[in-house]
């Protein structure tokens, strides 16, 4: 019998890229493809969600082809990400509502300058460890409820999850059945209590997110 393999993602910024490894931690093969960047205005990036995962699948597939081996041989699949990058997706159809806002992203900047104005950036450092910055998700994920048509109500209906690359990525190669992400993730989204290690009540408050569109966190 043939010693499992493992595949290990490493969904990034600009490639998505795909390493199949044995037993031993040899690598046997490799793929990657390209991501397009989308600045739809000044201080903007997004991305293609489906894009992503559709590089996703198509890496992994390649790689196993590439060391003449099955994807019934693989035992596991790690993912590695872009932490910060969210996307909100039908929790039904699986169509995101919108392109995912990535890391880079500065369009809630005033939204973190009003909570500083109103001296909440202690508070939010306690909670999440992190300080008020765009470069985190929690306020991407209140931009998109607040400025795409329906989505707040759609969100409050349960129809819509959200995540970071990982949970999307987990979400759509298990055809919907797994919606979760990690601690390494979710302390990346200004949500997560680093202290309880779980979404914080608080801080969705504060941002205005509500926790039912958040994936559960599993122990690595």
């Amino acid at each position: 019998m043939a010693e499992p393999l493992i595949l290990a993602l490493d969904q990034g910024t600009t490639s998505t890229r795909a390493i199949l490894f044995d037993a031993k931690g040899r690598a046997l093969a490799e793929a990657g493809r390209p991501l397009e960047q989308f600045y739809p205005a000044d201080g903007w990036v997004e991305h293609d969600a489906e894009a992503i995962f559709q590089a996703s699948v198509e890496v992994l597939r390649e790689a196993v082809a590439k060391a003449a081996r099955a994807m019934s041989e693989v035992a596991a699949i790690g993912v590695t990400n872009q932490r910060e990058t969210v996307v909100i997706w039908d929790k039904v159809s699986g169509v995101p509502i919108h392109r995912a806002i990535v890391w880079q992203d500065r369009r809630t900047a005033d939204v973190c300058d009003k909570l500083r104005g109103q001296g909440r950036e202690a508070e939010v450092t306690e909670i999440s460890g992190l300080l008020l910055d765009p470069y985190f998700s929690g306020t991407k994920i209140a931009w998109l409820l607040d400025h795409v048509k329906g989505a707040r109500a759609r969100a409050a209906a349960g129809e819509l999850l959200a995540g970071t690359i990982d949970a999307w990525v987990i979400w759509k190669l298990t055809g919907g059945k797994v919606h979760a992400t990690d601690a390494t993730n979710a302390s990346r989204t200004l949500l997560f209590d680093i202290r309880r290690q779980a979404w914080s009540p608080a801080m969705a408050e504060m941002l205005n997110v509500p926790l039912g569109l958040m994936p559960e966190v599993l122990d690595c």
